[in-house]
C-alpha cells in the first residue's frame, strides 16, 4: 500500500458486527434457547468452521451455497494458487453452510464414544455464499437441536420439537405463532398414487415447497415443465391446500389414503403424522400453536419423515422463523449403516434482524451494569470502590466512574448506557456510613445506609 492510502475498513458485504445493545440482545436470547435445549437433555458440542467439501456436498448440497475455503497452512504469498488450484477431492475445504451435515460427520468421527439416542445442539456460526442483502448474511449464528438414534428413533423425538419450539418462542414472548407440520410420506405418497415416477417426485416437492414463495399458477407451470400433466398438476394444489383443524385433515388423509391405489406409503404417513400430533398434545403444547400444512416439503434432500416450518402471525413476510425436520439416511453416508435423525434449526443472526426491524424486539441497554458509583471526591476513592464490590458480590452489575467530572455529566453518561441507578458518597455521607442512590428513570433521590445499600437496589431493580 502506498504512503497516503486510505484502508477500507468497512465490514465486507454479507457479514455482520454488532453494537453493544445488539450484541446483548443476542446473547439474551442465545441464553433462553440454551436453557430450553438443556430442559430437554440436550447437550452442547461444536464442530470446526471448516469441513472437507466432500463432506459438505454428502448429501442434498452441490455448491450452490457453499464459501470455499483456503487452506490455512499455505503462506499469505501462496494462497493464489488454491484459489487457482481449482482443488477438489479430499483435501478440498470449504466454510460449513449448516450444522447437520457437520453433525452427520461429528457422529461417524466420534461414534465409539458417543450415548444414543444422542441428543445435542449447537450455537455455532454458518457460512452461505449466497447474495447479501436485508435480512440475509454470508456469516450468521444458528442454534440447532438434533437427536440421532442408532436404527430406530422414536416418533416422540418428533413430536417434541414443536413443544420445544413453542417454549422458546413464548420465553421471547414475540406474539402469536404457528408451527406447520406435515410428512414428507404423505407428499411422497400421494405422488405415487397419482401414477408420477419416482425419479420426478424429487424435483416435484422442491416445487410444492416454493408455493409460498411463487404463488399456485407458477406451481403448476412447473410441475407441467417437469413432464407432470396438467391434470395431475391440479390434483397436487387441490392436496396440498387441504385445510380444516388438525383432526378435520387427518380424517381427510386417511379417506384419501383408503380409497387411492398404492398408498402405502401415504398411510404410512398419515399414520406417523397422527403419532406426531398425539405427542404434540400429550406434551401439552395449545392447540392454536400448531396445525397440519400439506404445503410444508422442505426442499432439501435428506428429509424424509415429518417437517416443521414456524411462522409469526401478522408477519408472514418475515418468512419461516424456525424450521426443520426428520432425515432417515444423512449420518448412513458416512457410515453404511442406518441412523435416523429429528432436528430443527433458528437461525438467529437473521431472525433478531427481521425481528428489530419489524419492532418486534428492541435492543437492550449498551451495558449490563444496573448501577454507577459516581466519583465525587478523589480522596473517596477507597470507599467507591468497597462499595461497588460490596454490590458486585450481592448479584448487581455495577460501573466505577474512575474519572472525575461534573455530576450531571455523571448522571448523563449514566444514562445514555441506559443505567437506571447512581450511587452518590460525598465526604458528609462516607463519614456516616451513608450514601444517596438516584433513580435516573423517575428523578427519584432517596438516602439509604451504606450496609443496606445492595437490598434497597434490589428491591428497586423488581
Amino acid at each position: 500500500m502506498a504512503k497516503g492510502d486510505k484502508i477500507n475498513f468497512s465490514t465486507p458485504s454479507g457479514f455482520p458486527e454488532f453494537l453493544p445493545s445488539e450484541k446483548r440482545l443476542e446473547l439474551y436470547l442465545l441464553d433462553i434457547i440454551r436453557r430450553v435445549f438443556e430442559s430437554y437433555g440436550f447437550t452442547p458440542i461444536e464442530t470446526p468452521a471448516v469441513e472437507r467439501l466432500e463432506v459438505l456436498q454428502a448429501k442434498g448440497n452441490q455448491g450452490d451455497n457453499i464459501i470455499y475455503g483456503i487452506d490455512p497452512i499455505l503462506p499469505p504469498n501462496r494462497q493464489a494458487e488454491r484459489d487457482k488450484s481449482g482443488e477438489t477431492g479430499s483435501e478440498a475445504r470449504a466454510l460449513k453452510f449448516d450444522q447437520t451435515v457437520p453433525l452427520a460427520a461429528y457422529i461417524a468421527r466420534h461414534l465409539n464414544e458417543l450415548t444414543f439416542p444422542f441428543a445435542r445442539y449447537q450455537t455455532d456460526v454458518v457460512f452461505r455464499g449466497e447474495r447479501a442483502k436485508d435480512g440475509r448474511f454470508r456469516q450468521f449464528r444458528q442454534c440447532d437441536i438434533d437427536v440421532v438414534a442408532r436404527r430406530e428413533l422414536s416418533l416422540l423425538y418428533d413430536a417434541q420439537m414443536p413443544a420445544i419450539i413453542t417454549e422458546i418462542f413464548e420465553a421471547i414472548n414475540i406474539g402469536d405463532f404457528l408451527i406447520r407440520i406435515n410428512n414428507r410420506k404423505v407428499l411422497t405418497g400421494f405422488f405415487k398414487s397419482l401414477g408420477i415416477a419416482e425419479n420426478q417426485i424429487k424435483s416435484c416437492i422442491g416445487i410444492v415447497d416454493t408455493l409460498e414463495k411463487i404463488g399456485e399458477s407458477k406451481v403448476k407451470q412447473d410441475l407441467e415443465k417437469e413432464g407432470i400433466a396438467a391434470e395431475q398438476s391440479q390434483k397436487i394444489i387441490e392436496f396440498i391446500k387441504i385445510d380444516g383443524s388438525v383432526d378435520e385433515v387427518l380424517d381427510k388423509l386417511k379417506h384419501l389414503a383408503q380409497n387411492l391405489p398404492e398408498t402405502e406409503q401415504l398411510s404410512l404417513g398419515v399414520t406417523e403424522l397422527e403419532t406426531v400430533i398425539t405427542g404434540v398434545r400429550n406434551l401439552g403444547v395449545a392447540e392454536n400453536r400448531f396445525c397440519i400444512d400439506l404445503s410444508i416439503a422442505r426442499g432439501l434432500d435428506y428429509y424424509t419423515g415429518t417437517v416443521y416450518e414456524t411462522t409469526l402471525l401478522g408477519h408472514e413476510a418475515l418468512g419461516s422463523i424456525c424450521s426443520g425436520g426428520r432425515y432417515e439416511e444423512l449420518v448412513g453416508v458416512f457410515l453404511g449403516e442406518k441412523m435416523p435423525g429429528v432436528g430443527i434449526s433458528i437461525g438467529l443472526t437473521r431472525l433478531i434482524s427481521r425481528l428489530l426491524k419489524a419492532g418486534i424486539l428492541n435492543t437492550l441497554a449498551t451495558t449490563p451494569a444496573q448501577v454507577m458509583v459516581v466519583n465525587m471526591q478523589e480522596d473517596l476513592m477507597p470507599t467507591y470502590l468497597k462499595v461497588s464490590q460490596h454490590l458486585r458480590q450481592a448479584g448487581i452489575n455495577v460501573i466505577t466512574n474512575f474519572d472525575k467530572r461534573p455530576l450531571g455529566k455523571q448522571f448523563q453518561l449514566a444514562d445514555k448506557q441506559g443505567i437506571q441507578f447512581c450511587v452518590i458518597i460525598g465526604s458528609e455521607e462516607a463519614a456516616a456510613q451513608k450514601s444517596s442512590l438516584k433513580d435516573l428513570k423517575t428523578g427519584e433521590q432517596v438516602e439509604v445506609l451504606l450496609e443496606n445499600l445492595a437490598e434497597e437496589v434490589k428491591k428497586r431493580l423488581k
